[in-house]
Order: structure tokens, then sequence, then C-alpha cells
């Protein structure tokens, strides 16, 4: 930069001026009025005292905050608020690593964007690890373009059809089918730290969930959207509320009874709205609608004897034939 011509980007002068003050000036690191003219120098501008001034006060003007303080016999200048917080930043960026449905190579490229909305060293702040117990983030590379492309198919009211994939035992990603599916897009939703598309299957006529991470070639086709009422009908919250897993099952109302102390487990489970009635003075009862799958059933085997299934009598059948099985796994 040292051999630049002084003055060969004169014209550049208010960009460089603001890309200083953005990317190298915070709170805890302003510029002397010396040191911005050197900066500006390297960047082959002429700049003097006078004409800075007035620079500044158009800068604040156009919307940068410039704080100007006064520091022993000399004055500082630096950015002083900004579009985001560096505590806004940070979680921001915590949220990007720790998001299962993210690549890495893909939460690497945003978290460097999002260090761009940061001076130089308030940036260094935001190279954090968010350590994630059993976090595995997904593999599939288009995860990131598949979001953009349902939500396209759903602001264009058109229909999708894709590939679906699970895994083989060998730790291969195959096609669940061979022909592709057709569906209706009318929502994402976020569980358990993966995406899902809430969509209506118009062959089973029915709301179905699917994993964004594990579709493939997602195409927007040329036919309007089916399932417009059923959709209608459908309350996204409580949906995620009956699943367990996001694994389906019959969906039914069932009874739980509780000790006291598990009233927060089932809050946080079921939401606030759920009745909480007295049976004893150790004991507390409540009815959810839930999907009954092995998922739900094994969430409250995992609870012990803190939660137990009072009815309906089918459901109290499966929880008993569950354990069985369980059981009979374990005999020698």
């Amino acid at each position: 930069m040292a051999n630049i011509r002084k003055g060969e980007h004169q014209k550049l002068k208010m960009l460089y001026l603001m890309k200083i003050f953005n990317e190298e000036t915070d709170d805890a690191h302003p510029l002397t009025m010396n040191q911005i003219i050197e900066k500006l120098a390297a960047y082959g501008v002429n700049a003097n005292r006078k004409t800075l001034y007035q620079d500044f006060q158009e800068l604040q003007d156009f919307g940068l905050d410039i704080t100007m303080n006064r520091t022993g016999k000399q004055w500082t200048y630096n950015v002083g608020s900004r579009l985001f917080e560096l505590a806004e930043l940070k979680l921001l960026v915590d949220s990007v690593q720790s998001a299962k449905f993210i690549t890495d190579k893909k939460s690497k490229e945003l978290i460097g964007k999002l260090e761009s909305l940061a001076s130089h060293a308030e940036a260094k702040q935001l190279n954090r690890q968010v350590i994630i117990a059993g976090r595995v983030k997904t593999m599939n590379e288009k995860i990131y373009y598949n979001v953009d492309r349902i939500h396209e198919a759903i602001n264009a009211d058109k229909q999708i059809e894709f590939y679906y994939y699970q895994w083989t035992i060998h730790k291969e990603m195959k096609k669940k089918k061979e022909t592709k599916y057709h569906v209706s897009p009318w929502a994402l939703m976020w569980d358990d730290e993966n995406y899902y598309l809430v969509g209506f299957d118009a062959q089973d006529q029915k709301i179905k969930h699917y994993r964004v991470d594990k579709m493939k070639y997602i195409e927007i086709i040329p036919h309007d959207r089916q399932g417009k009422e059923p959709f209608k009908k459908f309350r996204l919250p409580n949906y995620t509320k009956s699943l367990f897993g996001m694994f389906g099952g019959k969906e039914c109302h069932v009874t739980l009874r509780a000790k006291n102390d598990m009233v927060g487990v089932l809050i946080d489970r079921f939401g606030k709205d759920i009745a909480i009635e007295i049976v004893d003075p150790d004991h507390i009862q409540t009815t959810v609608y839930v999907a009954v799958s092995q998922q739900f059933l094994g969430w409250i085997i995992a609870l012990g004897n803190q939660v137990k299934i009072i009815g309906p009598d089918d459901v109290v059948q499966q929880m008993k034939a569950l354990v069985q099985s369980v059981s009979n796994q374990y005999q020698d």
C-alpha cells in the first residue's frame, strides 16, 4: 500500500473513511485524527483536518454514529452504536454453531459474514467454540438452499417434489423409495434442533412432516397447493407438543398421574395451559393430547416411578407390552 501515489483514490475518500471507522474502531479502539489521516493515505487518499471534520459530519448525517472523546490533549474518534451490538452478534454466532441443520462448512461461512458486522478487534471475540453435548452436524450441504426453495414454493402457492432419504446399515444415505414425493408445502417448523417441512399429502389426504436435511433434489412444480382447508384446521403448536422426537402415532388424550415435583417437567413439555388436578397431597393429574408412539412411552419410562399413565386402557396396555418386551430382551 505504501507505494500508492497519494491522492490516487481521492474519489473513494468517503467510502474508505467509512471502511476505516467500521473495521478498525469501536468503543475500546478509537483513532486519533493523525491515525485516520495515515490510514487514508495508505489507501491512496489525501486528507487534512479541516476537510475531515466536514466528512465526519456528512457521515453522521448519513447515519454512521461517530463518537468523539477527549483523551489527554487530543481527540479520538470511533463508531459508537452499530446495527448489531456485540452481544447480539455473539448470540447469533452461538446459534449458528449449535444448529444441527447447518453444516460445519456453512457455519464457518455464516460466522465469517457475521464477523464483518463488527470491528476487527470485536470480531476476534466472535471466534467462539460453543460446546453442545452430543451435537451431530448435518452432512447435507444443500439444506441451506432447501429451506430457501421451500419458502419460495410456499410464497408462490405451488407444490414441490423431492426424493426422501434414510440411513442404511452401511452408514450411507439411500432413497426411501425410488419415486419422488409430491407434497403441498404449508410451513417449516423447528423441533429438537432440526427443520421439518409440514405439508399436505394429496394421495393420503393428510398433513405430514418431513425432515428437511433428508430431502434432496427439491423442485417446484407448476401445480397449485392442495390441502388449504385441512391446514386451516391444523394447529402447529399443538401438533409439535403432541409428537415426541417428531415420531407419529395414534393421537388421543392420555391421562398422566405424577408426583408433585414433576409439574415443571409436564409444563415444560406440554405447556402452561394443561389442567392440573390435585389427586392427593403428593400427586397431581393431567390429561394431554399426544401421538402415542414408542418414543412417547419411552419418555414416560425414563421418568421412572415419577409419572404413570392412567388411561385410556389401550395406552396402558401398550405401555405394559413395551415394558414386558424390553424386559424379555434382557432375560438370560
